[in-house]
């Protein structure tokens, strides 16, 4: 047993012929060190910053008439907002009240309306029907004014 510890410094110690060569090891060391933190960056701590900057955005902007979901999973509207509080109306009678960082999103706002409207995909051009006054653009006002009273002087 005693053979075994006697012979683990030679393991560990770097061989004499290579001592002036533990320097770059120290800096490919130092490299892979700052690439791991620069990942870190990128990958967890900048996303996370910018999720919190958008969540305080969200609870400042939370005003009278939002319907927000709290972090507890309470639907309600919200009914006065104070500096730290929010009064959220869950029922015809029932009024809670939490801090204004209790709320984790907001639903619907005040001013929009819960229908979505479908927006109808453009209608596609035949190009064998384009006629030459279709595809020209008026570059200026006057040559749109001149354009339509040549039309009204052929409707005359």
């Amino acid at each position: 047993m005693t053979t075994l510890f006697s012979s683990l410094p030679f393991i560990l110690a770097a061989p004499e012929g290579e001592a002036g060569g533990s320097g770059g090891s120290m800096v490919t060391t130092f490299i892979t060190f700052g690439l791991i933190i620069v990942v870190f960056y990128f990958l967890i701590i900048r996303p996370q910053r910018k999720r919190d900057k958008d969540t305080k955005a969200m609870i400042k902007a939370v005003k009278k008439g939002d319907k927000v979901v709290t972090i507890g999973g309470i639907r309600g509207t919200v009914m006065s907002v104070k500096e730290m509080v929010v009064v959220l109306k869950v029922d015809d009678n029932t009024k809670l009240e939490f801090n204004k960082s209790a709320v984790s999103t907001v639903l619907e706002k005040k001013g929009e309306s819960a229908k979505v409207e479908k927006v109808a995909a453009p209608a596609k051009k035949s190009t064998k029907t384009k006629s030459a006054k279709a595809a020209k653009v008026p570059e200026t006002e006057t040559e749109t004014e001149a354009e339509t009273t040549d039309e009204t002087e052929k409707e005359e």
